[in-house]
């Protein structure tokens, strides 16, 4: 495992399209498809990265909290399955997320939106413009200090009352993707 932190895209960024796998249901999702009146949050995850695990019952608890806010939320596992088989799509199909889990499996998507990690964050206002890119928040797997999303869960909550973020956002950090040679 090797500790990478998010590449801290511009903000202002338009997000870029996908049509991306859901493993769950065999179909595939637009951005138009996931995206909400109010905005999108794009996350990239794995199955396997200890970041991503200390952090899934949260996120499902954070798809089950703002499913009817008019935030769109997606995540995506762009992790070469064949070195890394764990994130295979079969596996991500069988996680309890409420929300699309998606794969690229020719990491394009990762690539386009500047995604280093796992997990990794981006959220877009309702014009599809990047507002926010950080942390879920201050907990890291065998710290002490709780799990939150406080960081996240704030700049959610100013997207769907269109308010402004603050710029100054601290990077998530995590697992680097594992990209294919």
């Amino acid at each position: 495992m090797s500790l990478t932190p998010s590449t801290m895209s511009p903000l202002g960024s338009v997000a870029p399209v996908f049509k991306l796998l859901d493993p769950k249901t065999g179909g595939k999702i637009t951005i138009d498809v996931a995206r909400g009146d109010k905005g999108l949050l794009v996350m990239f995850i794995c199955n396997h990265c200890p970041y991503v695990i200390h952090l899934e019952k949260a996120l499902i608890d954070l798809g089950l909290s703002y499913q009817n806010s008019g935030l769109g939320i997606v995540a995506i596992s762009a992790n070469d399955v064949v070195n890394y088989p764990q994130d295979a799509p079969e596996l991500m199909a069988k996680k309890e997320y409420c929300f699309p889990y998606l794969y690229d499996e020719d990491q394009s998507v990762a690539k386009a939106y500047d995604a280093a990690c796992t997990p990794d964050f981006f959220l877009y206002d309702a014009n599809l413009q990047l507002v926010y890119r950080g942390q879920f928040d201050d907990s890291r797997p065998n710290g002490s200090t709780p799990i939150t999303g406080a960081d996240l869960k704030d700049a959610m909550d100013l997207v769907i009352a269109e308010k402004s973020i603050a710029s100054d956002q601290t990077p998530s950090v995590g697992c680097n993707i594992k990209w294919k040679s």
